[in-house]
Formats: C-alpha cells, structure tokens, sequence
C-alpha cells in the first residue's frame, strides 16, 4: 500500500517551488491562486526571499503546505494514496491529499493556524529542543519532573527512537536540557523557533483556530489519515476535525503513526514537499521501510 507523507515546519529552503511554477502550467495556476488567497505574493519569498524571510511562521507554514500540496497534485495519475499522514504543520496537506479539505480551505486554514500561533509566541517568551540519545519515558519523565517545579515542559515531538523535540517555557526548557545532558543524552540543544508549538503553551491559538475549523467545510476522507495526536487512522470528518483542533497543544507522535502504518499495511512511503527530513525519520524507525521523495 501507498502511504503519502507530509513535511512540517523546518523543511522550508529559498527557491522551493521555483521549478515547479515554471514548469507545471497547474502548479503555476494554484501558486497564483495561493498569492490571491493570502492577499500577498507569498511565490516572490518562497522562490527569491531571504531565509529570515522564509522563516517566519506566518510564511513558512503556508510555503510548506504549499509546496507539499502543489508537489503531490502535480503527480497527475501517480498520485493514489492509499494512506496519508502529516508530521505537525503537514497534517493539513495530508488532509488535502485525502479530499478531507478542498485546496483554498486547506490554505486559509493553515494560514489562520500560522497567525494565531505567532500570537501566541509573542505573548510569552517560549522554545523547543532536541533531545537525542533517551529513551521516551526518560525523557517523559524529566519533563514531569520539571513541570512539578512550577515550569511548563513537554514531549512535542516523538520522531523516532531516540529522537524527541521538547517544548516549554524558556526557563523550563534550559534546566529540562541539562538533566538531559545528566541523564546521558548525546545532545539536549535549544532550537531556532519561535515559541513552544505542541504544548500547553498554544493553548490561545488552539481556541482561535478551533472556530476556523468549525467554520470550515471538512469531507470524508477517500483514504484513512493517520493523525498526529493518537497515531491512528481516522475515515469520519468529526473525528479529524477534533483531532486537528487538538493537535496545536498535544504531542505529534510520528513514530508510533509510521508504525502503525506500517502495521496496517504500508510498503512505500512517499514524501512530498520540501526536504528528505520524513524520509530519514521513517528509516530510522523501521530500517527495511521503502521510503523516497517524489521521482
């Protein structure tokens, strides 16, 4: 079986898409739809901005989404997910691929979610970081631990055995990465972000993108999408609706998705969008997998 994957936030690079505008005449139309959409050229800082420019929230989510999309429609007949499954940001693509959201829903949505959690960045100071050589529950343990002392510290992403990104307050995050280093991780390292994604923290942004969901037109998917917050497949669009309103502040449990997929069926991962990021990620969780980018 056929499993489609989605990218996030930090796949992003200067002049993604470029080829595709200029040689897709569908990808050239749905690339103007998006500038029209976002009332902004946001081609002009995916195909020629600076990398500050790309890296702000509210362009580097809809720029991923984007090409992640884009790249998938382009396929034309090879496009056939039998499965589909976003790693955070690309699980809006992943619901894009599997007809739960039109494209220009799919957009604005993503776009709304982007706002609403650079909002949430600016009113309190708040990181993430890797976490690379523990165990989960060591690390789930050391997060407790710190959260009991009066700061917010969380597993946000679960990548794959022995690769976690924790998410908190600043402070938090600094005293969670040295018991990391003490407990004997290989390396406990603050990240390049812009605040806690996947953590109590968002819990504003979470409220704000809740009524654009709600106010948003959501299909049963033609395939089963694996979700972020349980790692399971979902076929009814409540349950994907709640489950991407829940996603903002839970964990993105990435290992335990592409395990069940593979469980379920999966021989062949397909990544699309910028970055061979999932690729690595679904390799160093099942060695045998078949995974790769688009031909």
């Amino acid at each position: 079986m056929k499993a489609f994957v989605f990218p996030g936030q930090g796949a992003q690079f200067v002049g993604m898409g470029k080829d595709l505008y200029e040689n897709s005449p569908l990808a050239k139309e749905l690339f103007e739809k998006a500038n029209d959409i976002l009332g902004y050229r946001i081609t002009d800082i995916m195909f020629n901005g600076t990398d500050e420019d790309l890296r702000q929230t509210k362009v580097t989510q809809p720029a991923v989404f984007l090409h992640s999309v884009i790249s998938a429609l382009c396929m034309g007949d090879d496009f056939k997910p039998e499965m589909t499954a976003g790693h955070s940001l690309g699980e809006f693509s992943a619901l894009v691929a599997a007809g739960v959201l039109s494209f220009e829903d799919g957009l604005k949505l993503v776009y709304a979610r982007a706002m609403a959690m650079q909002k949430a960045c600016e009113a309190q100071p708040s990181t993430m970081a890797a976490v690379l050589g523990l165990t989960d529950d060591k690390v789930e343990e050391i997060c407790d631990d710190v959260t009991r002392k009066g700061e917010v510290v969380v597993a946000a992403n679960y990548n794959c055995p022995g690769q976690i990104v924790i998410s908190g307050t600043v402070e938090g995050i600094n005293k969670a990465c040295e018991l990391m280093k003490e407990a004997g991780a290989k390396r406990a390292l603050p990240l390049n972000v812009s605040g806690a994604f996947h953590s109590p923290l968002m819990k504003p942004a979470q409220m704000e993108l809740e009524a654009a969901i709600q106010a948003t037109k959501f299909n049963a998917p033609k395939c089963p999408v694996y979700q972020n917050v349980d790692a399971l497949p979902h076929t009814t669009a409540e349950e994907i609706k709640a489950n991407l309103v829940a996603q903002l502040t839970a964990s993105v449990r990435w290992t335990q998705s592409v395990t069940n997929m593979i469980t379920d069926g999966a021989t062949e991962f397909i990544e699309c969008g910028p970055g061979a990021v999932l690729q690595g990620l679904i390799k160093k969780i099942d060695k045998t997998a078949n995974a790769h980018g688009i031909a």
